[in-house]
């Protein structure tokens, strides 16, 4: 079981540089976008490349950030039924719906999508925009978001199982219920404007 887990830390390091690198494409997305806008107001200057350019960065960090998201535990949960439930019985919720959904889903979508990609390559597929972008890039952020998934989805077995053996004392890489630092720097800034309130008024 030890070297399935230590295959479980490099597939977590894989998807943790990856998400790490495409929280920047969400800044080139958002750059692109205005000084397209910019471009076009004041001068009425525009392509069609730089308008595909910011769908085609949107499904990088929809496709490539998947993995990230299942690592962090941040996807969707039904938190009412979850939060009631014991963490044996969470891992083995999850094990299964690993072992009959995720994984299957994954392998199908990336024997579906492998040869669109393969095709728009072959073919030197361009968008049908008058000066728009080749489409095999993002043809290929399809198979590969989805090998990103199936990689973490492997190793988030490997840790729900290690913990159902007891080698693991959490079946996550991060606590559910733990907060973010976001969450814990509005809250602390909120009990900061309370303590100056309460302060305000007993002046």
């Amino acid at each position: 079981m030890f070297p399935l887990l230590k295959l479980s830390g490099l597939i977590d390091t894989l998807n943790e540089w990856i998400g790490k690198l495409v929280i920047w494409l969400v800044l080139a997305a958002v750059l692109i976008s205005s000084g397209n806008a910019i471009m076009r107001k004041a001068f009425d200057i525009g392509s069609n490349a730089y308008l595909e350019i910011q769908w085609y960065l949107f499904a990088a960090v929809f496709m490539l950030g998947v993995g990230y998201v299942f690592l962090r535990n941040a996807h969707v949960r039904i938190d009412f039924i979850s939060s009631r439930l014991s963490k044996r019985t969470n891992a083995i919720i999850d094990s299964l719906g690993i072992v009959v959904f995720v994984i299957p889903l994954c392998v199908i979508l990336i024997a579906l999508s492998w040869p669109l990609f393969m095709n728009a390559y072959v073919s030197g597929e361009v968008s049908s925009n008058a000066g728009g972008l080749i489409r095999w890039p993002v043809m290929l952020l399809i198979p590969a978001g989805f090998g990103l998934l199936l990689l973490q989805s492997v190793s988030e077995l490997i840790k729900r199982i290690a913990f159902l053996m007891g080698l693991r004392a959490e079946p996550f890489s991060v606590d559910p219920e733990a907060k973010s630092d976001d969450v814990m720097f509005v809250e602390e800034l909120a009990a900061q404007i309370e303590r100056e309130r309460a302060a305000g008024i007993r002046s």
